[in-house]
């Protein structure tokens, strides 16, 4: 096939290098090319960014012969080196808000549900440390994390006991006394400064890495190739950083989409603009070379749950010509909280039909003005 100009620069190029790539720009067929273009006997490593990407890219490898490019996501590279043949055993799911008050048999010093709060903190504190690329919980400050004014008043007045149970669970995973989480072990991989024996190492997406993966990456001593948009982050919440930024290597650019028309690139450009008056990344020019006008189906896109839910009632209600309305990662996605609260508990809570509720947490509180407390 017939690559554009930028993407044969990319494909010649030498180094470790940076690739900013826009929506439709053929980054995926670009990193095929590179790796192709690489001397046969290459051991070439390609870092996903979750598993249902790891397994689409290594088919592909597949059929286009490269059998010896290694399709890896950093959480099955740190569960080989860290789990697997030892006495982990991992809790896929993670701990719950009262799990976790229950095994640290925490006490709530007088202050209704404390220990409850307390525990959602741990469980947060804990995400926090173990994405970041910090030795020590004590080296970060939990609370440059807590935005909301009543909770970094608590935050503040139990910070110490807070931290201590942080280090104390955290404690209890690495002795193996509790199961480990995902986080836990891709954490200790990245404290274990692990060499990966490659030549190349092609981390895809990388606009959404987290600090620790990033930390490995860029200690690997092979050829390192970065790929990602650094207008498509949408891991923050899961303190991933723009890697591409922080990463010092030669910058190219895929700006050709042929995803889209001209006039979809030129909407998207004057979006982008505004980036640049608050400060944020830079606009780069994007060519859209797409043709398909037909529109199949229609994206909503909402900035909390609740507003996506409203909206999928309305269309309903309204009775509009929607055959099928769906859901991206299911509906559950949508209706549960991260610990696996339904809305339906919370809604029998405000009932006041105790017997419906299934969630611990939930079924302790009183009203739903405890809840909301």
């Amino acid at each position: 096939m017939e690559l554009t100009p930028e993407q044969y620069e990319i494909v010649n190029s030498t180094g470790n290098i940076k690739i900013n790539a826009v929506a439709g720009s053929g980054k995926t067929t670009t990193i095929i090319e590179y790796a192709r273009a690489r001397p046969a006997k290459s051991k070439i490593l390609y870092l996903a960014f979750n598993k249902s990407v790891r397994l689409e890219a290594a088919k592909k490898f597949s059929d286009k012969g490269l059998g010896h490019v290694k399709a890896e996501t950093a959480h099955s590279l740190a569960y080989s080196g860290i789990v697997w043949g030892s006495n982990y055993k991992v809790r896929h799911q993670g701990y719950k808000t009262h799990e976790i008050a229950e095994l640290l048999n925490l006490q709530g010093n007088g202050e209704k549900h404390a220990e409850y709060i307390v525990a959602n903190h741990i469980n947060k504190f804990i995400a926090y440390f173990c994405n970041s690329d910090k030795l020590r919980v004590q080296d970060l400050n939990y609370l440059d994390t807590v935005a909301d004014a009543r909770a970094k008043t608590f935050v503040k007045t139990f910070y110490q006991y807070i931290e201590t149970q942080t280090r104390l669970l955290l404690s209890k995973m690495d002795k193996g006394e509790v199961e480990v989480t995902h986080d836990f072990y891709l954490k200790k991989f990245q404290l274990s400064s692990p060499k990966l024996n490659y030549d190349y190492i092609l981390f895809d997406e990388g606009q959404d890495a987290s600090p620790a993966m990033l930390d490995v990456f860029l200690k690997q001593k092979a050829t390192k190739v970065i790929v990602g948009d650094t207008h498509q982050q949408v891991y923050a919440w899961r303190h991933a950083v723009n890697s591409l930024e922080k990463a010092d290597f030669k910058t190219y650019n895929l700006s050709t989409s042929f995803r889209f028309g001209q006039h979809i690139a030129d909407l998207a450009m004057g979006v982008l603009k505004f980036k640049e008056h608050i400060g944020l990344a830079q606009a780069i020019l994007i060519t859209g070379k797409g043709t398909g006008n037909e529109l199949k189906s229609k994206a909503v896109l909402g900035r909390t749950n609740l507003g996506l839910l409203l909206k999928a009632i309305q269309y309903v209600t309204e009775k509009k010509k929607v055959k099928h309305i769906y859901f991206e990662g299911n509906i559950n996605s949508y209706t549960y909280a991260d610990e696996g609260a339904s809305l339906y508990d919370v809604l029998s809570l405000y009932n006041g039909q105790r017997r419906l509720i299934r969630d611990k947490l939930i079924k302790g509180m009183k009203d739903l003005k405890e809840l909301e407390d």
